[in-house]
């Protein structure tokens, strides 16, 4: 994709970009809707890539052209313009830049181009790889020199300001990601470690249901949301020291089960459950148990189904499926839910006949077929060159 947004950017703009900036895609082994309750995560940057080409102008505008989505758009960067994007992605850059001017950052004028392969509604946060590479790509053109963490930041707030209420794990995956590394980070503290994931004989393989998912206000990821705070707030009449569901422990959450409404207890108890296996896993991990990763997994999908309610029927089916394959240690959904990929921890050597015994049955129930993305864990966010070769 680089030579195809270098040349895109020469087509459009007829002159050579002085910029390209590569954004990753991110997996998350474990740990689902943690990171807004302030809890921890176990994600890691792919293979999977936006790129970005940038080139200063004359103009008194911006001007962006998106090749996936074969779009055009200019945007009027004084403070009080009354833009308005119709396209998703027009709305994120727009509203970044926006983010950027009351922050204080000074944006040029500017041309760019970008476009990739990360799937569109697969729970590989395409938005994260979109908002933390443009902005990253205007630090660097204007030589903002805006640190790693502020990225983070400022990405996040493009995105609660669209709508969505994420936490950070998805930008810092992104920006913090590490060649062949998994990323263990603490929302709270957003301290980090990275180590290497070894799996011995296994890899992980994403199977992508083809139901795509948004995490748009109606979708449910911000009712969810709703629901861990309403739990807070109730537990904190007891416990001040209470701020989120990090504090909270499973005692304190069953002392006040008949405080609470039967769903807000179930989601309440699933973060905590999944708070505790996401450091279980790591555990696992260090010391080299990949088959209790596995089963890991599979409790993390069946809590996400049964508590929190985020999974669909056609998630729930691949990892059935894949449940019932020999060569499979684990498997469960990956994102924020309602739709997208799931994620799969299957023995090497019986990859293609897993994936098939899989694949197959899911196309003839759904009638849909589905994608599966093998992939290497990846730096994150940085400056390329045309010569550059994805790992």
């Amino acid at each position: 994709m680089l030579p195809t947004v270098t040349q895109a950017f020469q087509h459009r703009f007829a002159t050579e970009p002085i910029l390209l900036i590569q954004a990753p895609g991110r997996i998350n082994l474990i740990g689902e809707h943690t990171d807004y309750n302030d809890g921890f995560v176990l994600p890691a940057a792919v293979n999977k890539y936006l790129y970005f080409a940038f080139g200063t102008t004359s103009e008194s505008s911006l001007a962006v052209h998106s090749i996936n989505y074969d779009e055009y758009l200019r945007f009027d960067l004084a403070p009080g313009g009354t833009n308005q994007a119709d396209s998703p992605w027009g709305k994120y850059l727009l509203t970044a830049v926006r983010v950027l001017q009351e922050k204080g950052y000074e944006v040029q004028p500017f041309n760019a181009t970008f476009g990739g392969d990360i799937p569109l509604g697969a729970g590989m946060s395409s938005s994260a790889a979109l908002c933390c590479g443009f902005i990253y790509g205007l630090s660097e053109l204007f030589n903002l020199k805006i640190p790693r963490k502020e990225i983070a930041l400022l990405a996040q707030a493009t995105e609660h300001r669209i709508g969505i209420q994420c936490g950070l794990m998805d930008q810092y995956a992104v920006l913090f990601g590490r060649a062949n590394q998994v990323l263990f980070l603490d929302c709270e503290s957003l301290e980090y470690q990275h180590f290497p994931l070894a799996l011995g004989d296994y890899t992980l393989v994403l199977i992508n249901s083809m139901i795509k998912h948004e995490l748009a206000a109606e979708s449910g990821y911000n009712d969810r949301r709703a629901s861990c705070e309403r739990v807070v707030t109730v537990i904190q009449r007891d416990h001040p020291e209470v701020k989120t569901l990090r504090h909270v422990t499973l005692e304190q959450l069953t002392a006040h089960q008949n405080t609470l409404s039967a769903e807000d207890y179930r989601r309440a108890h699933y973060v905590l459950r999944e708070n505790q296996r996401v450091q279980d896993t790591v555990q696992a991990l260090q010391r080299g148990d990949v088959p209790q990763v596995g089963k890991l997994i599979f409790a993390s999908h069946a809590d996400m189904r049964d508590e929190y309610q985020i999974t669909t029927p056609e998630l729930d089916a691949l990892v059935d499926l894949a449940h019932q394959q020999a060569g499979v240690l684990g498997a469960r959904m990956m994102g924020g839910g309602f739709g997208g990929c799931t994620i799969n921890l299957m023995k090497k050597e019986q990859r293609a006949t897993t994936v098939t015994n899989i694949v197959q049955p899911y196309h003839q129930k759904y009638d849909l077929e589905p994608e599966v993305y093998e992939l290497a864990l990846s730096d994150g966010v940085r400056r390329v060159s045309e010569e550059t070769t994805n790992p």
